[in-house]
């Protein structure tokens, strides 16, 4: 209502002023202009008195107009409530108010004609008149307000609950929260100059102390290289507001090229230590499953928060882990009647070649009936999967998802190159079999298989061709033939990127061992060739992509044949552009779901962007799914998260 009222009256006050001290300059000039700019600067003053008698009866009116359904024995019963009351009419102007709403929330002001909207923290009348009662908070104070709409307008009490908010914060705060930390690397440090070494793990350790002393945490070493930090709610949240900077402390000890780095997992929100404790470890593991170097928070109601996870995991030298699944998988194998292996969606040379090399192992050796579930239709490996029909046309290999037939309690699931429902060649198949194994390389998701009997998510690792191919060194290769020793040696060339992108010494081992198995790289080779149609449309998406923070970004035609293949295949060329660092590419399949196929080097983590719009994958190679959108708001989408996370 004020507001209202002064729209007008300040022009007119300003005017007045303004021509008053024209007068006076003009005095000594023109006498004539002066009396003229003097009557004018009077009747500006006149109108501004008669509109403040206009609005103050207008006031008035619409005062009385409003208390016209509350009389005096109602204000003056009102007024004896112990808390503050306020009326406010239907345009959200204060009509009356009690002395308790004036001292509580207007520093003993009386608001008559004021707006509610400061007393109300954004909320509208009508929300609270239907919600009933509402948390607001004005001037620091915290209020529950109760509010009914009657005749009159809207009647609002406040019941000041600001003690009880203010411990319960205190108390959420001072809850603890405990973090699991594991130096990731320490073994690759204590095999250099003892001294070196010491100072490192030294080093490392005097950080971690400084850190939580100054959250005024509890540091204790435990063992080895894991360590326990016990801090509040409190200064938890301080840390994830800075997204966990130890991570890049940490990051900055360096013995030569090498930076140390830690992983931790983090327990909150639950009722007792011993529960917060449980959390910590699942937390640690999924941070582990995800390469390390990252922080895995799970809160109360286990959802996870991730941070860091930037730099590339560190590759383990010992095979010990893999022996032990190789033994694990061999007894399942054999307490097994039938055994099917399935992969991924849209499956590829990886996905396809770790499934031949265990379908052979698996059925000559073991002698067991074994088939690969594979929508051949859909596969982009088709070419590797021809050539193992011809190479071995007595055998049936490969079977249909609808095909799957026969399934017992005693059916064991291989499957590999993945490890999330979401992406299974054949959900309905995982849901028959209730014996489960998991072999997979990519970085550890959220709602990664629960229920395997073998979980190896090894994120570490090149490709599922490596990984199998090393299971197979333990569990038996006498049987395997340059067959399918092509056919993991091309999975192994495919993820590698021909042994550029995460290669280790592991990855030359398993090359070495199926080269031996007399895997011809030629025959590796063709399983790449593309047809000129399909050349054209690759370096076609090249050639229209942009570069956004050293990112490549390009948008391509549904229509194309073989789209994902072609996809993926620009993806990787357009690493070879000077100064790219990660590759995009978004194409529409034909069912309206928006694709984005993403690449990298291994300097900017595709999985953390493409977790971001609901997909995963591995650190150099991921991708995503986004349904009910459009091409170009995904591509926004896409940039916006791009600059978000290289700005972390």
């Amino acid at each position: 209502m004020k507001k209202r009222i002064w729209t007008l009256s300040p022009w007119f006050i300003i005017f007045s002023v303004l021509m008053l001290g024209m007068s006076l300059i003009s005095y000594r000039y023109n006498r004539y202009l002066c009396y003229i700019e003097l009557g004018i600067s009077v009747v500006s003053a006149i109108i501004v008195f008669a509109a403040s008698l206009r609005f103050k009866r207008y006031i008035r009116k619409a005062l009385n107009s409003a208390l016209s359904n509350l009389d005096n024995a109602d204000r003056k019963f009102i007024e004896r409530f112990k808390m503050p009351v306020v009326v406010v009419g239907d345009k959200g102007d204060i009509i009356w108010s009690n002395s308790f709403f004036s001292k509580s929330l207007c520093m003993g002001r009386n608001p008559l004609g004021d707006n509610i909207e400061p007393y109300i923290s954004g909320n509208s009348l009508d929300f609270m008149a239907d919600m009933g009662q509402v948390d607001v908070s004005v001037d620091g104070k915290y209020f529950t307000v109760y509010c009914v709409k009657t005749n009159m307008g809207y009647v609002c009490q406040y019941i000041d609950n600001t003690y009880f908010k203010t411990a319960i914060k205190e108390f959420k705060d001072a809850q603890p929260s405990l973090a699991l930390v594991l130096f990731d690397n320490r073994e690759d440090f204590v095999n250099d100059n003892e001294e070196e070494s010491a100072r490192i793990v030294l080093s490392v350790e005097s950080t971690l102390q400084r850190w939580a002393a100054s959250y005024n945490a509890l540091y204790k070493k435990l063992s080895g290289n894991r360590y326990l930090i016990i801090m509040g709610e409190k200064e938890l949240e301080k840390n994830i507001q800075q997204k966990f900077q130890i991570l890049k402390e940490i990051r900055h000890i360096k013995l030569g090229t090498r930076e140390a780095t830690i992983s931790m997992g983090i327990g909150s929100g639950s009722k007792n230590l011993k529960d917060c404790e449980k959390k910590a470890r699942t937390a640690l593991d999924m941070a582990l499953g995800r390469g390390g170097d990252q922080v895995a928070l799970m809160k109360d109601n286990d959802t996870y928060e991730f941070f860091g996870g930037v730099s590339s995991g560190v590759e383990k030298l010992s095979k010990v882990r893999t022996r032990v699944i190789a033994n694990t998988l061999a007894k399942a194998v054999t307490e097994s009647d039938k055994v099917f292996i399935m992969g991924h969606r849209f499956s590829d040379l990886d996905c396809v070649g770790a499934a031949i090399g265990l379908q052979k192992v698996i059925g000559d050796t073991f002698k067991k009936y074994s088939r690969i579930v594979i929508d051949e239709g859909r596969s982009m490996a088709s070419a590797l999967i021809n050539y193992v029909k011809e190479q071995r046309p007595e055998d049936e290999i490969f079977i249909s998802p609808k095909d799957v037939k026969g399934v017992t309690p005693k059916t064991l699931l291989i499957i590999v190159d993945t490890h999330t429902t979401d992406f299974l060649e054949s959900e309905e198949v995982y849901n028959k079999c209730s014996r489960i194994v998991v072999i997979d390389h990519h970085r550890k998701m959220v709602n990664f298989i629960k229920n395997a009997l073998v979980l190896c998510i090894e994120p570490n690792a090149s490709s599922a061709s490596e990984m199998c191919t090393e299971i197979i060194t333990y569990i038996g290769d006498s049987d395997i033939t340059s067959v399918e020793a092509e056919a993991l040696l091309s999975g192994i060339v495919l993820d590698t990127k021909n042994f550029v992108m995460k290669t280790g010494v592991r990855t030359f081992e398993a090359a070495a061992y199926l080269r031996k198995k007399s895997a011809n790289t030629v025959t590796v080779k063709r399983f790449f060739s593309d047809n000129i149609e399909t050349y054209k449309e690759k370096y076609n998406i090249v050639s229209h992509a942009e570069i956004v923070s050293g990112c490549a970004v390009s948008v391509t035609d549904s229509s194309i044949e073989n789209i994902r293949l072609v996809a993926s295949q620009a993806a990787d060329e357009l690493l070879m552009i000077t100064d790219v660092y990660a590759s995009f590419v978004l194409f529409e399949t034909p069912d309206g779901v928006i694709n984005v196929s993403a690449r990298s080097y291994g300097k900017i983590n595709v999985q953390i962007i493409m977790e971001r719009l609901g997909g995963g994958g591995h650190q150099n190679m991921a991708a995503a799914q986004i349904r009910n959108s459009d091409i170009q708001q995904v591509k926004q989408q896409l940039i916006s998260v791009i600059n978000d996370v290289l700005s972390d």
